[in-house]
């Protein structure tokens, strides 16, 4: 009989390192976040290389739709020799004063009030009711109001602005007041806090991240309120380039007055965001993908 040969016993492999655990992490989330920006590039160029050939094989009407080239051209051309109302800078800071002013009051409107009638009872069974006529109306038909009221100058787009920001920043700081943990704010006082301390210290830490969704929005809305006011009147704007375009039947001009515009709302919202990532550091990410 040959002599049994021993076999070893099969092992489990070793688990990996923390350390390596978290670089396949950073790896992977560098993949994807590469794949995301990549298909966001080829599909922007994809549309607007299809709106070119179409304006150009004339299957759109290129004098209604105009075409990306000559889009950049129009913007090009505002950037080095200026606008008919004068440099293009002077007009991006026009428009961005004055919606950064709106949105500024009715960030601050909005949470002031939100938060108080979140905590007062009594202020939100007076005061709710005129709130929420007041959202109900269309509040973009109150910019020819204001025009009456404060003129071309920059007074009735900051107006205009403030109404279009501070119903969505005090709906939501009404609520994250409202949803404050009750056990939070019971041992808060247990330990002797006053209302005032319940508040600036309970409340609105609790409430900053519904205070924060809204301020992605918001400030959408006050370029939108500070765009249809120069739309309607005013001296100077990416609103005025906009109307003054239509009316010389300039669609490039149109367009281009809106990719500025988009350009400035993107680099907002990256503003408000990155703030937004270093005030929240202490939170957990996401983990809905993570297996």
């Amino acid at each position: 009989m040959p002599p049994e040969t021993a076999t070893a016993p099969a092992t489990a492999p070793a688990p990996a390192a923390p350390g390596e655990r978290g670089r396949a992490r950073a790896r992977a989330a560098r993949n994807h976040a590469f794949l995301v920006h990549g298909t966001r590039a080829l599909l922007l160029v994809g549309l607007l290389v299809l709106w070119e050939g179409l304006a150009r094989a004339a299957v759109i009407d290129p004098f209604n739709f105009s075409m990306p080239s000559k889009i950049w051209d129009q913007i090009t051309q505002w950037a080095l020799h200026g606008t008919p109302q004068g440099p293009l800078w002077e007009q991006v800071w026009y428009t961005l004063y004055e919606a950064l002013l709106g949105w500024v009051i009715g960030v601050l409107g909005g949470v002031v009030l939100g938060i108080a009638l979140g905590r007062i009872r009594f202020l939100a069974d007076v005061l709710g009711p005129y709130i929420k006529v007041l959202n109900a109306l269309p509040r973009i038909v109150l910019a020819p109001i204001f025009l009456i009221w404060f003129g071309l100058g920059p007074a009735s787009k900051v107006a205009s602005a403030v109404v279009l920001v501070f119903f969505p920043v005090f709906f939501n700081a009404f609520q994250g007041a409202r949803e404050v943990d009750r056990n939070l704010v019971a041992n808060s006082r247990i330990l002797g806090a006053s209302n005032r301390q319940v508040t600036l210290q309970v409340v609105i830490p609790a409430a900053t991240s519904w205070i924060f969704t809204s301020l992605h929005v918001s400030f959408g809305f006050a370029l939108i309120g500070a765009i249809v006011g120069e739309y309607i009147g005013a001296t100077k704007g990416l609103g005025l380039l906009v109307s003054a375009s239509q009316g010389t039947f300039n669609a490039a001009g149109v367009y281009a007055a809106m990719v500025i515009l988009a350009v400035v709302a993107l680099l907002a919202e990256g503003l408000l965001a990155f703030l937004e990532r270093r005030l929240f550091r202490w939170k957990p990410a996401d983990s809905g993908d993570a297996r």
